[in-house]
C-alpha cells in the first residue's frame, strides 16, 4: 500500500450495496474498508482516522447521523458523504447542516459517486494543507513579514524579544536587504510601546535641512512656505518607536541635534522657542561598520553609545540558507494573491539554483526574483526561464545530487547538453554547433541520455 493512498470507510447494512460500492472505489485505487455493521464501524473510528467516510443514513442502533457527529467531533478534517434510499429534502438539509460534504440518493450513478468522492478527497487535502500551513506559521512566523526557521535567526529573535521588554535604544547592523526594518517592527510590536506609533525615516534620503525639518518639525512662518506648524517625527512618535534607517548617513551637525534630543528627552521645532518633551524609543540601523565609522570621525562616539545600547546583527541570507525554501513559499503566496495567479511552487532546477546562489541582495533580492517569476510564468510553476538572465546561466554549474553523492561526468554532460538544447529551443543544428560536435554525434548523445 502506498503511504499516500487515500483511505475510505464505507458503512451500509445492505450487503449487496456495500460490495458494489466497495468494488467501484477500490477500482479507482483507494484503500477501502467496508463495514456492514454501523456499531463495528464506530469502534473502528475510535481507533483510526479515515480520509473519507461514506455512510448509509438509515441503520439500526447507530445511524448515519451518529457517524457524522462522531467524525465531526473527532476528525474535523475528514469528510462524510451520506448515502440513503430515503431521499427526503429534510434529511438532506439536516445532514448538510450537520457537516456532511454531500448527500447521494439511491439508486445512484457510478460516475456521480466517483466524482463526489474525488471532490470530497480534494477538499480533505486542502483542509490538511491549510492546517499544516497554520501550524507552520505558528512556529515560523515571527511577525507580520519576518519569517524564519534558522537556529541563528531564532536565537536573534529571542534576544530581540528580551530587548523589546525594555526601553533601551537598539542598533541593528547587517547587509542591505536582510530585513532590518522588519526587525525594528518586530521589536516595536513586542514592546509595551506597541500601541504607540512606529515611524521610520531613511537618514540618507534627505539633505540636512530637510532631515532636520522631518525629524524636528517647524513652526508657522519658520521659513518661506511654512504656512502652518508641523510636528516632526520624533514628536509624532511620542510614546512609540522611531526607526532611523542608514543612521550613519547623517551629517555631523545633525548628529549633534539628535544627541541633544536623546539626552534631554525633548525637541524644539525649527523656528520655535518652546521645548517639547518626548518619550521615544530609537531603533537605528546601518549596513556599514559602525566602529570604523566612529574611528574615522564620520560618526560621533557619544551618539554611538546612546544608540548602541543593544546591538543586534542580522545575518545575510547566505548564512541562513535553510530559510530559503520557507521564504520562497511565503513570497509565492503573497505575489500569487496580488497577481491573481495560482502559482504553487518552483521547479527542482530553480530550487537547485536558488539554494546554491549567494544572494548579495539578501531577502529583498529573493523576493524580487520570486515576484518576477510569478509575473512571467503562465503555469503553476516558476521555471529556470523565468529567472533573471545571470541566474539562468548558473544552470551550467547546478546538478542534482543523489543521496549526497558528487555528480558524475556523465551527469554533468547530460545536464550541459540539456541546457544547450533548451537555449537553442531544440534546434539540433545550432545545438551541435554550440557543443562543437556534428549532428550525428549529438543524436547519439541525446539517445544515450534519453533526451530525445
Amino acid at each position: 500500500m502506498s503511504s499516500d493512498q487515500q483511505t475510505l470507510l464505507i458503512i451500509d447494512d445492505e450487503e449487496i450495496a456495500l460490495k458494489n460500492l466497495s468494488h467501484i472505489l477500490k477500482s479507482k485505487g483507494y484503500e477501502v474498508t467496508a463495514m456492514q455493521s454501523s456499531s463495528e464501524a464506530l469502534k473502528i473510528l475510535h481507533e483510526r482516522e479515515f480520509d473519507l467516510i461514506l455512510t448509509d443514513l438509515k441503520m439500526e442502533k447507530v445511524d448515519g447521523m451518529d457517524i457524522l457527529q462522531f467524525v465531526r467531533e473527532n476528525y474535523p478534517e475528514s469528510e462524510v458523504i451520506m448515502i440513503t434510499g430515503y431521499a427526503t429534502v429534510d434529511s438532506a438539509i439536516n445532514a448538510m447542516r450537520s457537516g456532511a460534504y454531500h448527500y447521494i440518493a439511491k439508486p445512484y450513478k457510478i460516475d456521480e459517486v466517483r466524482k463526489v468522492v474525488k471532490e470530497a478527497l480534494e477538499k480533505r487535502s486542502l483542509k490538511m494543507e491549510n492546517r499544516q500551513l497554520r501550524e507552520q506559521l505558528k512556529t515560523y512566523k515571527i511577525s507580520a513579514e519576518l519569517i524564519t526557521n534558522d537556529p541563528q535567526m531564532k536565537k536573534l529573535m529571542d534576544s530581540a524579544r528580551q530587548v523589546a521588554a525594555t526601553d533601551s535604544n537598539v542598533m541593528l547592523t547587517g547587509e542591505s536587504g536582510t530585513g532590518k526594518e522588519l526587525m525594528a517592527r518586530f521589536i516595536h510590536q513586542s514592546s509595551r510601546r506597541s500601541r504607540g506609533a512606529l515611524l521610520s525615516i531613511n537618514c540618507g534620503a534627505f539633505t540636512e535641512e530637510l532631515l532636520t525639518n522631518e525629524m524636528f518639525g517647524h513652526e508657522k512662518g519658520a521659513f518661506t512656505g511654512a504656512h502652518e506648524a508641523k510636528k516632526g517625527l520624533i514628536e509624532m512618535a511620542d510614546g512609540g518607536t522611531l526607526f532611523l534607517d542608514e543612521v550613519t548617513e547623517m551629517s555631523t551637525s545633525m548628529q549633534v541635534k539628535l544627541l541633544r534630543a536623546i539626552q534631554e528627552k525633548e525637541v524644539m521645532r525649527v523656528g520655535g522657542t518652546e521645548v517639547i518633551p518626548v518619550n521615544v524609543r530609537l531603533v537605528a540601523a546601518t549596513n556599514r561598520n559602525l566602529q570604523a565609522e566612529v574611528s574615522s570621525g564620520h560618526f560621533r562616539q557619544d551618539l554611538y553609545y546612546r544608540l548602541n545600547v543593544v546591538s543586534l546583527r542580522i545575518p545575510p541570507l547566505a548564512e541562513r540558507k535553510n530559510d530559503i525554501p520557507l521564504l520562497i513559499q511565503h513570497f509565492i503566496r503573497r505575489y500569487s494573491r496580488m497577481m491573481e495567479k495560482s502559482v504553487k511552487g518552483i521547479s527542482q532546477e530553480v530550487a537547485d539554483i536558488l539554494q546554491q546562489y549567494d544572494f548579495p541582495g539578501n531577502v529583498r533580492e529573493l523576493e524580487n526574483i520570486i515576484e518576477r517569476g510569478i509575473a512571467l510564468t503562465s503555469s503553476d510553476l516558476i521555471e529556470v526561464s523565468h529567472l533573471p538572465e545571470d541566474l539562468q546561466e548558473t544552470t551550467l554549474l547546478t546538478f542534482r545530487r543523489k543521496q549526497g553523492a558528487i555528480p558524475s561526468l556523465a551527469d554533468q554532460e547530460r545536464a550541459y547538453i540539456e541546457w544547450v538544447m533548451n537555449k537553442t529551443e531544440n534546434n539540433k543544428t545550432e545545438a551541435a554547433k554550440a557543443l562543437g560536435i556534428d549532428r550525428v554525434s549529438l543524436w547519439r548523445k541525446l539517445k544515450k541520455f534519453d533526451l530525445e
